[in-house]
């Protein structure tokens, strides 16, 4: 599939709202919880990307998985992580909190480059590390005050971690010559939460009606928009894929408003204002800087 720039920025907003319907589409659930939740959508994500990824990189791809060596692992298992720890702190606090602390992925990355791989952090980066740092504590620091429990926002917070994890390594393995293919490893990541979540989802309860729902997330929320997130990033430039990406916290928290009724507090409207506020700032001005050096 080839895009132009154009046609790129366009498929990428449709991925950030297909991102974006986990939250809505859960509270509609009957019966199905916590890991049965995470269970299903891991286990039909996989079975997804095993019917999408012949389609998309031939047969000879699972002969490639298995010589994608310990980086393909790795990458695999911050998958896992990702999938695992979002879908259960989905189930234990609002869409709102969740979105807002993943957003937070961009700086999680650009810390784990400095320490692990050595990449100098520029002074607004730092800055805005700072200033969403700053939104994120009073987000806590207000639910603490409610009397609110913060586990499903400190599982939330595992997400970015993991993601940043998983840049690194293949940032990693790039400079060693090594390039590891995103998406088989997304279809690892979700087997191995489907296996690792499969015993503490048992006994079943999902209903017809859960199950529909969670194939529909399978297929909708990661599978497809995963993979055409992939063939965007060969045409968008980093920045870009990063400011767009900021839009499923736009549209996760709309959608869980008018579709399920869930109304954010203010403390998770200030402190995701200073969160976006300084990933656009510092985004942005980067994308200047780039754009004034370039021939």
């Amino acid at each position: 599939m080839k895009l132009t720039h154009n046609r790129a920025v366009w498929v990428m907003v449709a991925v950030t709202l297909m991102w974006s319907t986990a939250g809505v589409v859960t509270r509609h659930l009957e019966h199905a919880q916590k890991f049965e939740v995470t269970f299903w959508r891991s286990f039909f994500t996989m079975l997804c990307l095993l019917v999408m990824l012949p389609l998309f990189k031939g047969r000879e791809v699972f002969g490639r998985m298995r010589q994608g060596g310990a980086a393909l692992w790795w990458s695999g298992l911050c998958w896992c992580g990702m999938f695992t720890f979002f879908m259960v702190a989905i189930m234990l606090t609002t869409v709102a909190n969740v979105l807002v602390t993943l957003a937070l992925a961009p700086l999680f990355t650009a810390l784990a480059s400095r320490f692990f791989l050595g990449h100098r952090i520029l002074l607004r980066t730092w800055l805005a590390i700072g200033v969403a740092g700053g939104g994120i504590a009073f987000m806590y620091a207000s639910q603490l005050s409610q009397g609110v429990s913060l586990a499903g926002t400190l599982v939330a917070l595992c997400v970015p971690m993991a993601g940043a994890a998983n840049w690194t390594i293949n940032q990693s393995a790039q400079a060693h010559g090594k390039n590891v293919d995103l998406i088989p490893a997304v279809l690892m990541g979700a087997g191995l939460s489907a296996l690792l979540t499969l015993p503490l989802a048992w006994p079943f309860q999902a209903s017809a009606h859960d199950l529909s729902l969670l194939l529909g997330l399978g297929l909708g929320q990661l599978a497809i928009p995963c993979v055409l997130a992939v063939v965007c990033a060969r045409v968008l430039k980093a920045p870009e894929v990063a400011l767009l990406g900021l839009l499923e916290v736009i549209f996760g928290i709309l959608l869980a408003w008018v579709g399920a009724g869930e109304v954010p507090g203010r403390d998770v409207l200030v402190g995701g204002a200073l969160v976006m506020g300084a990933l656009v700032v510092n985004e942005l001005v980067g994308w200047k800087e780039r754009a004034c050096v370039l021939p």
